[in-house]
Parts: structure tokens; C-alpha cells; sequence
């Protein structure tokens, strides 16, 4: 496919994180953009803003009449789309060009340099970093990422073309339509089983990904993924490594040692050790291009993070409001492990919002144990998103494994007046839902307390 014979593209879930990403994009290349999604947004207000037309409603009749010519016209649509949906429906029985997202992105990327970020945890951190190093390096960059990118306040980084960078997602499968010339994989761990069925099909998927690399090209690896590859981590014994690890105001201190030289006084200011993890891939991936090391060193220092991952929203010497998108048990752990490491001897509270009735059964022992940790515990409901409900598998049910005393389960509707009754230092809201539309009136009502 020639995208340049293309003048209008249509998105069918136009809002998705991923989606806008794409939708900015072809905005910014000159082409005609609109779409559908079923409700207004952040996301969807910032595309509006651009120019782009957003509908909230599946009905033919409101797509505008340059996007009916098939012969100019792609649709691009997400796998959260029911089948049943209208416009879809009407697209294909108008044998319109469709493609899913992913497809797209192996056309854009398949002429330019690719650096693709897989990993069931930590893709939109890293890319979001490694977009950052190479825009601030000069480098012409294209970076599509899956979350706001705190520097640009944006899912886009346009930087120029030569090169993109692409979270490589393994949802779906969706990571084996990209050929990327340089590739990590940050985790493999289980998830997705409503997908993949058992873990081991995830493994297969991506000993596939890696498959897809272009000959000559690169894959890093997280140390303990066993998978040939460039490694990094914590450990002397990988490729790439950092040392002399400390805590200045708030912000890491260290040294990365790469086969090359080490690179000594290098500031970061994402919590967390998997956060460390993120920065140095990113920094190996972009030197691995010829960047010079000085300006990546430079850059992880200005790198603000990206929303939802870690976003403090009130910080102060009394009291800190986090907000975070950890979704996974694992994910839960690392969030844990940044907190006590910046706020020791600090009582932490989580408030959860679990993510899928499928992850939650499946994971539910683990979630259990990694909620724990903290010193309260207040669960909301299961946010379904695609799912239906799978009998037995409530908060409630998850509630009763965690072994903590400080918990209790509480409606989305009664968590802000809730919230005025909360005595903690450290307070973390944490999900993947719709747990993110509350963070703003939680902001609001905690600012006035405090």
C-alpha cells in the first residue's frame, strides 16, 4: 500500500491511546482525519483541537461524505470494536481498505529505520524515553507511544522521518506485523491469557517477534530473559549495566558501564528500579544508532515521565498523591518498590481498580500477595472493559485473599467523599480502567484538605 495515494483516513475507535497516536500522525502528514469513538475524552478533545472530527455516535449518516470514497480512503480501526459495530460493518460490506492498527504501523515503519519496544511491562516508559533521547539528541525521529509523553505532552513525538520508534504490543499478536532493525523485550511475563491461552504461547509469540527483526539487526534483552541477545540490567555480567546507585532530592544518581566505556553522574528522575531498567534500554538502543553518549546522558536527565506511569500529582513534605497505571502484579511489585524506596517509613495507601475479569481470576493469588505490601488497601470494582462478567470473580472474591487487615472494598461513586477520610502519607491511586477519570476530582478534593 502507497500511503501517499491516500487523501482520508478513517478511525474506528479513534480515542484509543494507540489509536490517537496514529491519528496525529496522519493530521500532521496533510491527510483528511475524522473518526469514531463511543465517548469524549482528554484524547478525543486534544484531536479535535487539531482539526480532526470526532463522533460519539455509530451512525453512518454522521461520517462525513469525503471518507465514503473508498478510492482514496483507508479505514483504520482497533480490536476493541465489537464486530456488531455499524460503521465497521458498513466499511466492510463497502469492501473499503481496512487495517488494524498494528497493520498500519508495519507500512509507516518498513521504510525507515525501526526501533521496536516489546514487553508485557514497561513498552510505553521505554519508548517514551528512547523517543526523548533521540528528539533531544536531534536525531529525525517518528515516535508512536502508548501513553502522554510528560515532555511533549503528547502520545506523538515529530521529530522528522528517518527514524521510528514503535511500541511493539504483544495483545493480540499485534507485534508480529512489525519488522523492526533494532528490537528489546523489557519482561515476558504471563499475561494476556484471554488471548494467548496458556504462558507458553505468549513465549512463542514473542520467540516469533524476534524472528521478525531485519538481518543484522539488534535485540536487547532484560538480563534474566532467557533469550540470545545484547543484555542489560543490574548485573556485571550484562552488556549493559548500572552501578553506584543512590538518591539525591528525589532523583537517581548513577553510572552506566556499556562494552564500550562507562558513563559516570548520570541523573534520572523516574522512581522505581524498573524505571532505571527503562532509561538504560533506551540509552543502549539509541547509542546502539551512533548517538553520541554526552547528550543521551544529558537527555535521561530532562526525561519528565510519562501520565499514569508514576505521575505525582500532589507532593509535598506532608503528604504525596500518586497516580499509576500498573495493571499486572508485577507491574503492582515495581509500583511498590519505588514507593518505599523514595518515602521509607511512610504510611502508603493503594487504592485498586482491577483491570478484566479474565486477569483477575487468572492472576488473582498474585494480586493478592503484591496488595499486600501496602499499608491499606481499598479495592473498587473490576473495570470489564471488553469483557463480560465471569461468575464468581468480584472485588469482593480478591478482597478476601489479600492478607492485610487494612482493607475494604468501595464503589467508584463513594470513593471522593471517601477519600476526606483517609490518614496516609502516601497515597496511590492504580489500574489500567476508568480509574484515570477520578484522578483529577481526587486531586482537587485532597488539595483543599491539604
Amino acid at each position: 500500500m502507497n500511503l501517499k495515494n491516500i487523501h482520508n483516513v478513517y478511525f474506528v475507535g479513534i480515542g484509543g491511546i494507540g489509536m490517537s497516536a496514529l491519528a496525529r500522525y496522519f493530521k500532521f502528514n496533510n491527510k483528511n482525519v475524522a473518526g469514531y469513538d463511543k465517548t469524549k475524552t482528554e484524547l478525543t478533545n486534544a484531536l479535535e483541537a487539531l482539526g480532526i472530527q470526532v463522533s460519539t455516535n455509530d451512525n453512518i449518516a454522521e461520517i462525513p461524505a469525503e471518507y465514503l470514497h473508498k478510492e482514496n480512503t483507508i479505514i483504520i480501526y482497533t480490536p476493541a470494536i465489537p464486530s456488531t459495530h455499524s460503521e465497521l460493518t458498513y466499511f466492510r460490506q463497502h469492501n473499503f481498505s481496512i487495517y488494524k492498527r498494528a497493520e498500519i504501523l508495519g507500512v509507516i515503519t518498513e521504510d525507515t529505520y525501526c526501533l521496536g519496544v516489546a514487553g508485557t511491562h514497561g513498552k510505553t516508559t521505554t519508548s517514551s524515553i528512547l523517543g526523548h533521547l533521540l528528539a533531544e539528541s536531534e536525531t529525525s525521529v517518528t515516535a508512536f507511544l502508548g501513553g502522554i509523553a510528560e515532555n511533549y505532552n503528547s502520545n506523538l513525538i515529530l521529530k522528522g522521518n528517518e527514524i521510528t520508534v514503535v511500541e511493539a504490543d504483544e495483545f493480540d499478536r499485534s507485534f508480529l506485523q512489525l519488522s523492526p532493525d533494532i528490537a528489546c523485550i523489557t519482561s515476558m511475563d504471563a499475561d494476556h491469557l484471554d488471548i494467548y491461552g496458556e504462558k507458553e504461547a505468549l513465549h512463542d509469540s514473542f520467540i516469533e517477534f524476534t524472528q521478525r527483526i531485519k538481518p543484522n539487526g539488534k535485540l536487547f534483552v532484560q538480563e534474566d530473559i532467557q533469550l540470545d541477545g545484547i543484555t542489560y540490567g543490574f548485573k556485571e555480567t550484562s552488556d549493559y549495566y548500572v552501578k553506584n546507585i543512590s538518591i539525591k532530592n528525589g532523583a537517581y544518581l548513577f553510572d552506566i558501564v556499556t562494552p564500550f566505556k562507562i558513563i559516570e553522574d548520570i541523573q534520572f528522575h523516574l522512581p522505581g528500579r524498573h524505571n532505571l531498567l527503562n532509561g538504560l534500554v533506551a540509552f543502549a538502543m539509541a547509542e546502539t544508532i551512533g548517538t553520541p553518549t554526552d547528550r543521551l546522558a544529558r537527555a535521561l536527565g530532562t526525561f519528565k515521565g510519562v501520565q499514569r506511569r508514576f505521575s505525582y500529582q500532589i507532593k509535598t513534605d506532608d503528604f504525596v498523591f500518586i497516580d499509576d497505571y500498573a495493571h499486572h502484579p508485577t507491574e503492582i511489585n515495581a509500583l511498590h518498590q519505588a514507593v518505599r524506596e523514595m518515602y521509607p517509613e511512610k504510611k502508603v495507601t493503594a487504592i485498586f481498580q482491577p483491570h478484566l475479569f479474565s486477569r483477575t481470576k487468572d492472576f488473582a493469588a498474585e494480586f493478592a500477595e503484591s496488595l499486600a505490601q501496602f499499608d491499606e488497601i481499598i479495592l473498587l470494582e473490576i473495570y470489564p472493559a471488553r469483557e463480560k462478567p465471569i461468575e464468581g470473580i468480584t472485588s469482593s472474591w480478591l478482597l478476601n485473599k489479600i492478607k492485610n487487615d487494612q482493607k475494604q472494598l468501595l464503589t467508584k461513586e463513594n470513593l471522593i467523599d471517601h477519600i476526606t477520610n483517609i490518614k496516609t502519607d502516601v497515597l496511590v491511586t492504580v489500574g489500567a480502567g476508568d480509574i484515570g477519570a477520578e484522578v483529577l476530582k481526587i486531586k482537587n478534593r485532597l488539595t483543599v484538605e491539604h
